[in-house]
């Protein structure tokens, strides 16, 4: 009965040949790969009992005929050379089945990995969906109407079916496959489609981490095990942005928050989120808070580390000269665009955080200033969180009230809500003092906007230049030195009009003083002849002498004018 298996195992051989003196019944395999069941599979195989190598059996065998020593040496085309052949004619072609044996190799490490299993079946993955990508990607190229050869990029990617397949391997597999994949050029929109598609199938169970009546952690394994898949999963985002959609970073950056994860994987999520904010949206920011009782109902310490590194991009630049700041276009450097729609987002949420009772005013004020001044173009948003934050803490003090309306611009408000903070009571008196300035101020160059076109010119000009002076204060760095260079244009050519304006006017005033000099010089010499018609003579003297005064305030009102006209230059 043990001749089979003496003649084909050499280590059953070995220990029957150390109790050759004694009779031997029982034979003790400890840590036998793959258990009862796949020795089962070798004692047929000895005794000839046909049976089929599938996918689901070739790991075992594998590793129990490397354990039983049935190679080549004892037997000719023994289980382990029959194993091998199968696992690289077959298995190796084709990835369903490579999956299939991975999950296999799960209870079977360390000794699938020392046989190369593992490895072998991970390169036939990768090198699968990539040739796979590629043909797809090859199937998509047509021609166009001008006979250039283009891809179609509306046309179904069909090289990404493996990503369902792979959602089903153990993380530390998945995660070794990723890598491969990584390595062999695989797109990073598919990896990072494969990612989400993981931690979909991984992550469920995050509802029930914690107990809703008591916010404690229960089932600690299904917890370690999806702090480790949040934390691999993290690891293997591509670098490219839009890789993953941003929802999925901010669902991530929850359960990290949520599970604990490490200190560099939370900083690496809020990384990846800074850099492309600009399209997130105000349900993304609400991350609930997980700490004490008394603390704020969101997370707002992550979102301001969110919006430093958002804000990190537009002060890289600080460090370079002024021609490279204003001539380069850096890609670190958030668009006009894009801060306009943080600063929309970032007051939204200042609105949505304001009424918690335990939200302090320093956590407020330091979302608030998180941003460059020129992020902002409107302050409503902003005037409306610090109202709805007024009236949430009645009771905080004139002080603290004066710092907080501070970092609103009152000249940036719309009329709509200018009006309303003018009868804001909630506002410090300053405060409405400046509203009612700036009112003031619109309601003066609305009226003068009415006037004739000759007397709107100017107060147009002073209109355009506050409003410019606004705008320019909204503008990024480089953006406003070619605003300023326009204004300056601008500024210039107003300033030629002006003086042609001024010197048209002086030459005015000039004939105006002189024909009333001549007019009042006749009527008072027509009064004059008339009393005394005998002294005619020197009224007609008198009359030549009272022209030269007048010639004579010209001359010296010419000479004024030119003074004026050089002192301008």
């Amino acid at each position: 009965m043990q001749f089979p298996l003496v003649s084909r195992s050499g280590r059953i051989r070995k220990l029957v040949a150390e109790h050759r003196d004694s009779d031997i019944s029982r034979v003790e395999l400890l840590n036998l790969p793959g258990g009862a069941e796949t020795f089962e599979l070798a004692a047929k195989f000895c005794y000839g009992i046909n049976f089929e190598i599938t996918s689901s059996n070739a790991a075992q065998l594998c590793c129990v005929s490397d354990y039983l020593e049935m190679t080549e040496e004892f037997s000719k085309d023994n289980l382990g050379s029959r194993a091998e052949e199968y696992l690289e004619s077959i298995v190796c072609k084709n990835l369903e089945m490579c999956v299939e044996v991975l999950q296999q190799c799960e209870n079977l490490l360390p000794l699938a990995d020392e046989l190369k299993i593992v490895s072998r079946c991970i390169d036939a993955i990768a090198s699968k969906a990539c040739a796979e990508q590629i043909a797809s990607s090859f199937s998509r190229l047509e021609y166009s109407s001008s006979g250039r050869l283009h891809m179609n990029r509306q046309a179904k990617c069909d090289g990404d079916w493996w990503i369902e397949d792979l959602s089903v391997i153990r993380i530390d597999l998945y995660q070794r496959v990723m890598t491969a994949m990584k390595c062999r050029g695989v797109r990073p929109e598919s990896i990072g489609a494969s990612l989400v598609n993981y931690a979909q199938k991984e992550l469920t169970k995050k509802s029930s981490l914690w107990n809703p009546s008591g916010h404690t952690k229960i089932d600690l394994l299904s917890t370690d095990h999806e702090l480790l898949v949040v934390e691999t999963i993290v690891s293997l985002l591509p670098v490219e942005k839009l890789a993953v959609p941003i929802t999925f970073l901010f669902g991530l950056l929850r359960s990290a928050v949520m599970l604990d994860c490490s200190i560099a994987c939370r900083l690496d999520l809020e990384r990846r989120i800074g850099s492309q904010l600009d399209i997130a949206t105000l349900d993304d920011l609400l991350i609930p808070s997980f700490r004490h009782a008394g603390d704020t109902l969101f997370d707002v310490d992550t979102v301001q580390r969110i919006l430093v590194n958002f804000s990190q991009q537009d002060d890289s630049e600080d460090d370079m000269d002024d021609a490279s700041v204003f001539e380069s276009d850096s890609p670190h450097s958030p668009s006009q665009g894009a801060l306009f729609k943080v600063s929309k987002l970032v007051d939204n949420y200042l609105a949505e955080i304001a009424p918690d009772a335990n939200l302090k005013l320093a956590k407020f004020m330091a979302i608030a200033e998180t941003l460059p001044t020129h992020a902002r173009t409107i302050h409503d948003g902003l005037y409306r969180a610090i109202d709805i934050y007024l009236k949430a803490h009645q009771g905080l003090p004139d002080a603290d009230k004066k710092k907080l309306c501070k970092l609103i611009d009152f000249q940036k408000l719309s009329q709509e809500a200018g009006a309303h903070a003018a009868q804001n009571e909630r506002l410090p008196l300053q405060s409405i003092v400046q509203v009612l300035y700036f009112e003031q101020l619109r309601l003066r160059n609305a009226l003068c906007c009415s006037y004739a076109d000759d007397d709107r010119k100017p107060v147009n000009h002073q209109s355009w230049r506050i409003s410019s002076s606004a705008l320019s204060a909204a503008m990024s760095p480089k953006d406003n030195y070619a605003s300023l260079r326009r204004e300056n244009r601008e500024l210039k050519l107003e300033l030629a009009r002006m003086r042609m304006r001024l010197n048209d006017l002086e030459k005015e005033h000039v004939c105006m003083k002189r024909d009333m000099a001549k007019s009042s010089s006749r009527k008072f010499m027509s009064s004059f002849t008339k009393k005394i018609g005998g002294l005619s003579l020197f009224g007609h003297s008198s009359s030549r002498g009272s022209s030269s005064p007048s010639r004579q305030s010209y001359r010296t009102d010419s000479k004024v004018i030119e003074r004026t006209c050089a002192s301008t230059d």
